[in-house]
C-alpha cells in the first residue's frame, strides 16, 4: 500500500523519519550537585547562612569576565534584570529614545520603558533576525540616548558596523547576549564589542546558574560600579566615603548558590559550544544538496553558538506555504516551530503602552519631545519570518539526530518541490 512507502509523508499516513525520543539535554550533573552540597555543608558547619556577594559570586564573576577577554562582571537574578541593570548603569536621561532589536524576548525590551525611556524598534537586516548598522542608523534622532542590540539564536549581529555607527554619534551600546554565550564575530566574543553587555543564565541557556540568573559585563570599571549600584538598591559601591545609598534601584542580586552552580557550568561551556557547532555544521552540510531549504549559519567571519537552529525556505521553489511545510516536518518527528516573531512593537503591552497604569507613560509624558504614536515599520523582519522556521537544538544532538533531521528535510522537500 502507498502508506507503507517510505517516501510518503507522515502527515499523509506514511512512516515517520524520527520515532525515537530526542535526547535530553542533561545540563546539570553530579558536579553541580556537589557544588551545592559543599555550600550547604559549609553553612551547616559554620552556622552561617550563605547569601549573596560572597566568595562564590566573586569567583564566578571573575571567571566569566576572563571568558570575554577580561573586564568586570556582576551576577544578577535574570537576563531581564541584566538588561535593566546595564541600561541603568548608563545613567540615561528619562524620556530619551533607546533603539531596540526587531526580534527579542519581551524581557529584552521591557526594561527600556521601565527606566522612562522610549523603545524605538529598528528593523532587521534583510534575511536576518538581527538588526544591522544601516537599520540602526535609520532610527537615530537627536533624542536617541543608547542602542540595544540582541544576538538572536546564537548568531552574532554585525557589531563592527553597529559600533562604527554608534561611535560616530557618540551613543553607548548595550549588547543582549542572552542567546549567544560563547559566540564570536571576527575573533572577538559577543558582549565585548559594546559598552556593556547583558547575559541570561536561566536553565535553557548555554550555561546556567540554576532556574534563573544573569550577568552584566563591561570592560569599563566606572560602568561596573554603576552596574553594581543599580543591581543592589543603590548601595555606594566604588564610592569611598559615601555614607548611604546613592540612587534608587531594586535588589536584583544573584546568590551564592547560583554562583556555585555557575562556576561548574562555566567549565562545561567550551565543550557545550564545541558540540553545538559540530552538530550544527553537520546539519548545514547535509542541507547543501537541498534546493529550497537552507540552514542559517550567520555572518561571514562569525562563529555562532546556535541556541536554536534557523532555516530559510525558498517558497518560489515549493508548491506549499511555510505553514504546511513545517507541519509536515513536525509530523516526521522534528521539533520545529513555524515562527519566532517576537517583535516588540507588535506586542500588546507595547501597542497599548501598558507600563505605568493607564498613563501611557513614558510615551505620553510632556517631557518626551517625540511623537508618542509614531510607528516603526519592520518590513524586513516580517519578510524574514515569512520564509524562515526554527528548530529546537542542543549540544547532545549526535550523529543519529543529525541524520534524522537531514533525512526529514530531504523527504519533505522532495514531496513539495515544484
Amino acid at each position: 500500500m502507498a502508506h507503507n512507502n517510505r517516501s510518503t509523508l507522515a502527515i499523509e499516513g506514511g512512516p515517520k523519519v524520527r520515532t525515537a525520543p530526542w535526547p535530553a539535554r542533561a545540563l546539570f550533573g553530579p558536579a553541580e550537585r556537589q557544588a551545592a552540597i559543599d555550600l550547604f555543608d559549609q553553612a551547616i558547619a559554620t552556622g552561617q547562612a550563605f547569601g549573596y556577594e560572597g566568595e562564590q559570586e566573586a569567583a564566578y564573576c571573575r571567571q566569566f569576565a576572563r571568558t570575554l577577554g577580561g573586564g568586570f562582571a556582576d551576577g544578577v537574578n535574570s537576563g531581564t534584570s541584566a538588561v535593566y541593570v546595564a541600561l541603568r548603569a548608563l545613567d540615561l536621561e528619562p524620556f530619551t529614545e533607546v533603539i531596540v532589536p526587531p526580534i527579542t524576548d519581551p524581557g529584552g525590551v521591557m526594561p527600556v520603558p521601565l527606566i522612562n525611556c522610549i523603545p524605538v524598534v529598528a528593523d532587521a537586516v534583510p534575511g536576518s533576525y538581527n538588526t544591522g548598522p544601516r537599520q540602526v542608523a535609520a532610527r537615530i534622532t537627536r533624542r536617541t540616548s543608547a542602542i540595544l542590540v540582541a544576538h538572536i539564536a546564537g548568531l552574532p549581529a554585525d557589531m563592527t558596523g553597529i559600533m562604527r555607527v554608534a561611535r560616530a554619534r557618540r551613543l553607548p551600546v548595550v549588547e543582549d547576549c542572552a542567546q549567544s554565550h560563547g559566540a564570536t564575530c571576527k575573533g572577538r566574543p559577543v558582549g565585548a564589542f559594546g559598552d556593556i553587555a547583558a547575559f541570561s543564565t536561566m536553565f535553557g541557556k548555554h550555561h546556567a546558574t540554576g532556574g534563573q540568573g544573569g550577568l552584566v559585563f563591561t570592560k569599563s570599571e566606572d560602568l561596573y560600579w554603576r552596574a553594581r549600584r543599580a543591581a543592589d538598591r543603590g548601595k555606594p559601591f566604588g564610592l569611598p566615603g559615601a555614607d548611604s545609598n546613592v540612587t534608587a534601584s531594586l535588589n536584583l542580586n544573584l546568590n551564592e548558590l547560583g554562583a556555585a552552580i555557575g562556576r561548574v557550568q562555566l567549565k562545561r561551556l567550551p565543550r557545550i559550544v564545541a558540540a553545538r557547532r559540530r552538530a550544527a555544521g553537520r546539519i548545514a552540510r547535509g542541507c547543501q544538496s537541498l534546493k529550497a531549504v537552507r540552514m542559517v549559519t550567520g555572518l561571514p567571519g562569525s562563529q555562532p553558538t546556535f541556541w536554536f537552529l534557523l532555516f530559510s525556505l525558498d517558497l518560489d521553489r515549493l508548491r506549499v506555504d511555510k505553514k504546511t511545510f513545517v507541519a509536515a516536518l513536525a509530523a516526521e518527528g522534528l521539533p520545529v516551530g513555524a515562527s519566532y516573531l517576537h517583535v516588540p512593537s507588535l506586542a500588546r503591552w507595547y501597542r497599548q503602552k501598558a507600563v505605568f497604569g493607564r498613563s501611557r507613560y513614558p510615551w505620553a509624558c510632556p517631557l518626551y519631545k517625540g511623537d508618542p504614536d509614531k510607528d516603526y515599520p519592520v518590513p524586513n523582519i516580517l519578510a524574514t519570518d515569512a520564509c524562515h522556521f526554527r528548530m529546537a537544538f542542543h549540544e547532545n544532538y549526535g550523529r543519529r539526530e543529525v541524520a534524522d533531521i537531514v533525512a526529514a528535510l530531504k523527504k519533505v522537500e522532495a514531496a513539495y518541490l515544484r
